[in-house]
């Protein structure tokens, strides 16, 4: 793992509702605009939209699916220093991410990156999500 190497993109992923309500209810997080398909199809967007959060959490399994374990024994999700949600992600859209390493310094049993990520929707030019990642690989 270096700086300035790019992943991606990764699978497309289709958020369902029945991610969303999972979600929801995780979370008890259950706001119209999330979960009731009547309100929401009179609201802003026309349909419920996935959590921004929920668009978040998705980070993790898309970089294991680029980056594999990177042969160290554990990663751990050590934080976020910015993230945004630009655009939503409604109900039924397909969505994928990049990554790109923006340095990598060693920590106590392994090494520590920050990562851009970025999470775009199927069909659309401005992205749903970008965040930057901290992990911690530990050996």
């Amino acid at each position: 793992m270096v700086a300035g190497q790019e992943l991606g993109p990764s699978r497309w992923l289709e958020v369902t509702q029945e991610r969303v309500d999972a979600f929801a209810s995780a979370t008890e997080d259950a706001q119209w605009i999330h979960v009731n398909r009547q309100r929401a199809a009179e609201g802003p967007f026309g349909t419920t939209i996935a959590h921004g959060f929920l668009t978040l959490s998705l980070l993790p399994e898309l970089w294991f699916e680029l980056a594999g374990d990177g042969g160290y024994r554990l990663t751990v999700n050590y934080g976020v220093n910015r993230v945004r949600f630009p655009a939503p992600v409604p109900v039924g859209s397909r969505v994928r991410a990049r990554f790109r390493i923006e340095e990598v310094a060693p920590v106590d049993g392994g090494d520590q990156a920050r990562i851009a990520a970025m999470i775009e929707r199927e069909g659309e030019k401005k992205p749903v999500c970008v965040a930057e990642l901290v992990f911690r690989f530990l050996r």
